[in-house]
Parts: C-alpha cells; sequence; structure tokens
C-alpha cells in the first residue's frame, strides 16, 4: 500500500515528510495535533489517509523502512516500505485468518514454524492452540522485532511464553538448516515489493525444493497471499495462488475485508492431503482446542471466505504466471534495496 508517509495539516499544506530512509533524524513537531495525517499512497492515482496522533518509532534497518505509528482511528498501526501491515483495532481479523484455519483443519498439531511474524500476532494467535508444544518464528530483522515487543503491548505475553521459540534469520536459510519438520507452516511474510526482503520466499523453487520437505506427512502451509478485491486481486493473489498449485495437491484460496488495509484481504493454504471439515466440525474443533474466544472466525464464515466472487473465480481459474526468482510479481512500491 504506498511508498511514503506524508502529513498534512488540514489547510492542504503538508506538514513534512517521514522518509525513513533520509540521514537526518527527522520528527514530527506540529502542535495541533488534530490537524496531522498520515498518508499512504496505495497506487499511482489513488491515496489513503487518517488522522494521526502521533510517530512512536521511525527507523531503517539492514532489510526495509520501519514505522510505528499512533492513529485515531485505527490505534498502533505497523508501517513497512510504506505499506501498512497491521493495525492495533483489526489486526485479530488477519491473523485469525491466517493461523487458525490451518490449525483447525489439522488432525492435531504439535509444531509451528512461522516465516516472519515479527509483531508476535501469528504467533499470539498460534499458541491459543492447546495441542501445540513448540511455535518457532522466524524473523529477518531483528530491529522489527524489538520495536514491536516495546510498542505492542498487546503481545508482550506472547513474548515470554515458554512453547515460542523466537529465532532472528532469514527463513529460508533457516528452514534449509534444520533437521526437523513441522506440521504447519506458515507465511506471515510483507508483500512481495521489488528490493524487499521477502519475495524470494513466494516462489515456487522456495516452496517446491526448501519448504514442503520440512513439512510432516499431515502437514498444511498458509501464507498471506495480498490483495484480494475486485480491483487488486490481479496483483500478486491469483499468482501466488497458481504458484502453490504447482506444488501442492490441495489448495484452498479464502478472503476477508481488513478495514484498515482498505481492501478485502487474502489467503493460501495447501497440503497433500485433502481439506474435507464443514462448519458445525470447524466450531467444535474451535470450541476444543483453542483457549480463549475468537472475535471474527467461526466454521460458517471461513466456509464463507473460501467461496470467491464471480471476477476473482474466473483470475484464479485462469492465471497462468508462476513465480520465480526471475519473474516475480510485485504491488507497489519498494524495499530499501531496490532504492539503494
Amino acid at each position: 500500500m504506498g511508498e511514503a508517509i506524508q502529513f498534512f495539516h488540514t489547510n492542504g499544506y503538508a506538514n513534512g515528510f517521514l522518509k525513513i530512509h533520509e540521514e537526518t533524524n527527522q520528527t514530527l513537531t506540529n502542535n495541533h495535533e488534530d490537524c496531522s495525517w498520515y498518508e499512504e499512497v496505495i497506487d499511482d492515482d489513488l491515496k489513503w489517509s487518517f488522522a494521526l496522533k502521533r510517530v512512536l518509532h521511525k527507523g531503517i534497518s539492514d532489510y526495509q523502512e520501519i514505522a510505528l505509528l499512533d492513529t485515531k482511528r485505527f490505534g498502533k498501526v505497523l508501517v513497512i516500505d510504506g505499506k501498512m501491515q497491521s493495525a492495533e483495532v483489526d489486526e485479530f481479523i488477519y491473523h485469525e485468518c491466517l493461523i487458525h484455519p490451518a490449525l483447525i483443519c489439522h488432525p492435531e498439531a504439535k509444531t509451528v514454524f512461522i516465516m516472519g511474524g515479527g509483531e508476535g500476532s501469528a504467533a499470539r494467535e498460534a499458541l491459543k492452540h492447546k495441542s501445540l508444544e513448540k511455535v518457532v518464528m522466524c524473523d529477518i530483522d531483528q530491529e522489527v522485532v524489538d520495536f514491536c515487543r516495546r510498542y505492542l503491548t498487546v503481545n508482550q505475553e506472547t513474548f515470554c511464553h515458554k512453547k515460542l521459540n523466537l529465532v532472528i534469520n532469514d527463513a529460508k536459510a533457516e528452514l534449509e538448516k534444520r533437521d526437523e519438520k513441522f506440521d504447519i507452516i506458515v507465511g506471515d511474510l510483507a508483500d512481495p515489493v521489488e528490493g524487499g526482503p521477502c519475495y524470494q520466499l513466494y516462489t515456487k523453487s522456495f516452496y517446491e525444493k526448501i519448504l514442503k520437505p520440512k513439512l510432516n506427512e499431515n502437514g498444511i502451509f498458509v501464507t498471506q497471499a495480498g490483495p484480494a478485491g475486485i480491483f487488486t486481486h490481479k496483483e500478486v493473489f491469483t499468482s501466488i495462488y497458481n504458484t502453490i498449485k504447482q506444488v501442492f495437491k490441495y489448495v484452498v484460496s479464502y478472503t476477508a475485508h481488513v478495514p484498515s488495509f482498505a481492501d478485502t484481504w487474502g489467503w493460501v493454504m495447501a497440503s497433500d492431503q485433502p481439506f474435507s471439515i464443514n462448519a458445525e466440525d470447524i466450531d467444535k474443533r474451535i470450541e476444543a482446542r483453542i483457549n480463549g474466544e475468537l472475535l471474527y472466525l467461526n466454521g460458517a464464515s471461513f466456509l464463507s471466505s473460501a467461496t470467491m466472487n464471480k471476477t476473482v473465480t474466473l483470475s484464479l481459474l485462469n492465471e497462468t504466471h508462476i513465480y520465480t526468482e526471475e519473474s516475480a510479481r510485485f504491488i507497489h512500491g519498494h524495499g530499501v534495496a531496490y532504492r539503494r
């Protein structure tokens, strides 16, 4: 969802740019807090903005630009490479959809490997499952993890959980060196942007040669798959789906509207074992397997989310593009490496 973060007074004049890659240690100074706005470029002719309280953190790591903003409508918002990653008030939609369908569909998952997920929300949702013995969260960026641990207080208990194994490493390298296999592997990665650190983790060769061999026999892989709206689903969603379809026998795509993303979002779940579970069984497993209440997902909503409208269904059916290192699709925006 865009490249630069801008702040505007209500008179229409820019109060300044928050360009995280600048050498100067620029901060937002505005005595009229009510007049500050965060603006994100979704596309060349489309922007998304909302009222901003303050900037909690900004910086640039070896891998990506990072900002943590405190907004009036969506609470604390994590922005990476100029793109909204999650917002405090509605991140439960994204993370429940990312984590629980795979764990519910699995007969009895014991181990989970999360690629990315530095803010801790994916691990938080996974650790609600009583059957889990170990959750490995592998994020490449220490700085993202550190400031999320500091500022996102909702996940502080998660980072201290005895079943969580936090690893700072490239997910590809970490999977390659590990001898163990996992019941569930989760792709909680940033969207593929040109020059970003993640696009190679969406390729067929990665899925086929590295990820799939690390799944147990009944293993399930699930990944976030980018915007899936009526106007945006062809950016990366259909391509990610088609790429995964080349590697796994059974592939399910599903979507949900995430208000802070200003769009419908997509996920793809895959296995070599069929997914055969109805809404009633999903609800029974949620009640039996999960500590606490889910805020968004139940059996009926999940089955509904896996039913696409006609336009998206046809696009998924007709997609021919396959992600490779040489032929990747990117959404609007650029990563740190591209700018350098």
